[in-house]
């Protein structure tokens, strides 16, 4: 049964506020949107749902004025909107929440809420009516925030609320938003930091927004739309309410097909392949560390960790894909040390699945082509005497787009730049890099590091990734798991650890955890019952 809606019913005669007839974009022979017509109501939720490269983002950036369409036009509350023009979509009172947030971390709440809305040769700044404004806005819809904190410092959740008051924000020559465009607004938050994004929307639609809410994730998009929305190769193939709607038939509807989650079945773990004892790691950024970590990683097992984000993951992850070195004890790789250079962890057999795909996972100017082999360009499959073998390169480029399914390479093919792919394709590139590994080697990766690997996939390819991690492990890899989605991580791990303030729990099996256990050690509760039964044990 569908979850029930908590976004409040629009009212029987709903007012039209947008408007897309016709909606067509190409990209040389590649059809990104073909002819969609929507419609959004004062008040209402529209969800947006597709596979990845279904063609949400162009129409999303055609609306937003950063894309031009090849036919078709826009109404913004009766009134045409002028397309290619970012500016005009603001005026209209369109504001966008982008899934990576776009907030300079070194400027305060307040500065960055200010930017942009003030001419650069105003004598002076009006930062007291700037301020006044933004907590009006803040105790109008229950965004609450410290106008005078640094970005830096706040947590993903905060960050997240600066980006929808951004948009909400009447001052200047920023229009409050009337219309708001959530794009994956959940990919990075907390269980608790989305109950309060859920209800910070209730409140949106019940003073009027009309928001179109794009998400992945079907629980949610069940749970908070009036109306649905699904894209499927760049057509509108359905638009259903949501109570008639269930998440089987929505992900019928995305892909065509059912979709049969991956299951895993239980298996006996083998040798160890990778061992810490005790590891320290100082320094990492914004407290980032880890503290006498130890860990076993064994052949055929998927070792998960949860844990909120900035709490010592991206540490871990880095240690173990060799751009970090331990402070304290030791990481041995089949019972040996091995130097803290990614270059001798790819040679050991670790393939690594980033977590930033963008500032880490790819090089976004080269071709797709070089950004399949990139990290085993010198490689004796790909390279001769330090020169590229550029036929072998491609053809691997081949097999990981027709293995991983990666669109959006159509038009330009194998020279496509990587920047011009959708988030999810961008995912998917990485991945089957990481999985299919070096095709000269007698086996697959070793040791399989996979930070947030389905981050922003569709649910046809979330299920396809956790089957490439499952079969990987039936041929013997270990594979360590960093996922901040509980769900994902009760479904496919065999072991789970908990990390807080870079102090990471023991791994047990998921059978002994619930959802409201590894809630409760994300934030911190297990790390402090053993330290007040220390204390009592140490009491006179």
């Amino acid at each position: 049964m569908a979850p029930q809606s908590r976004a409040s019913t629009p009212a029987a005669a709903p007012v039209e506020v947008l408007r897309l007839e016709a909606i067509t974009k190409r990209f040389g022979s590649l059809v990104a949107n073909d002819a969609i017509s929507l419609t959004l109501a004062r008040g209402e939720v529209l969800a947006l749902l597709g596979e990845n490269g279904a063609g949400k983002s162009t129409l999303v950036s055609i609306l937003f004025g950063h894309y031009v369409a090849d036919a078709g036009r826009i109404e913004a509350f009766g009134q045409p909107l002028p397309p290619g023009n970012p500016r005009a979509a603001l005026a209209a009172g369109i504001g966008m929440v982008h899934q990576h947030f776009t907030l300079a971390d070194n400027l305060s709440v307040l500065d960055n809420v200010m930017l942009g809305t003030e001419p650069l040769w105003q004598p002076f700044s009006r930062r007291a009516a700037a301020r006044a404004a933004l907590l009006e806005t803040a105790q109008r819809f229950g965004l609450q925030v410290e106008p005078d904190a640094r970005v830096v410092d706040l947590s993903v959740g905060e960050r997240q609320r600066v980006e929808i008051l951004k948009a909400l924000v009447s001052f200047g020559t920023r229009r409050g938003a009337k219309i708001l465009i959530l794009d994956e607004p959940t990919a990075v938050l907390t269980p608790p930091e989305v109950v309060t994004l859920f209800a910070t929307l209730e409140q949106l639609v019940a003073q009027g927004l009309g928001v179109i809410f794009i998400s992945h994730k079907l629980d949610e998009v069940l749970r908070v739309s009036h109306r649905v929305a699904v894209l499927r190769g760049g057509k509108l193939v359905a638009t259903v309410a949501a109570k008639d709607a269930s998440k089987a038939s929505l992900a019928a509807l995305m892909v065509g097909r059912e979709v049969a989650p991956a299951t895993r079945t239980p298996r006996a773990a083998g040798a160890v392949v990778c061992a810490l004892r005790g590891v320290g790691v100082a320094g990492a950024g914004h407290g980032a560390r880890l503290e006498g970590v130890d860990l076993d990683l064994r052949a055929g097992e998927i070792v998960a960790i949860a844990g909120v984000a900035g709490n010592g993951q991206q540490a871990l992850a880095e240690l173990l894909f060799g751009m970090l070195a331990a402070s304290a004890g030791t990481l041995t790789f089949d019972g040996q040390p091995l130097p803290a250079q990614p270059q001798a962890r790819v040679r050991a057999g670790v393939a690594r699945i980033p977590e930033d795909r963008h500032a880490v996972g790819v090089v976004g100017d080269l071709p797709i082509w070089e950004n399949a082999v990139l990290e085993r360009y010198a490689t004796p499959s790909f390279a001769r005497f330090g020169v590229t073998k550029r036929a072998a390169a491609q053809a691997h480029a081949r097999k990981v787009i027709e293995r991983f399914d990666v669109r959006g390479t159509e038009s330009a093919g194998l020279g496509t730049p990587t920047r011009s792919l959708s988030g999810g394709n961008m995912q998917k590139l990485i991945l089957g890099r990481a999985l299919l590994g070096d095709p000269g080697a007698a086996i697959g990766p070793r040791l399989i590091v996979a930070d947030q690997p389905t981050w922003g996939l569709d649910i046809g390819a979330v299920a396809f990734v956790h089957q490439q991690l499952l079969d990987a492990c039936a041929r013997g890899a270990a594979v360590l798991l960093i996922s901040e989605d509980l769900d994902e991580i009760l479904a496919i791990a065999d072991r789970v650890a908990v990390i807080h303030a870079g102090r990471l729990t023991a791994a047990k099996p998921v059978a002994e955890w619930t959802l409201e256990s590894i809630g409760l050690a994300m934030a911190g509760a297990q790390a402090n019952d053993q330290a007040n039964d220390q204390a009592h044990a140490h009491a006179p």
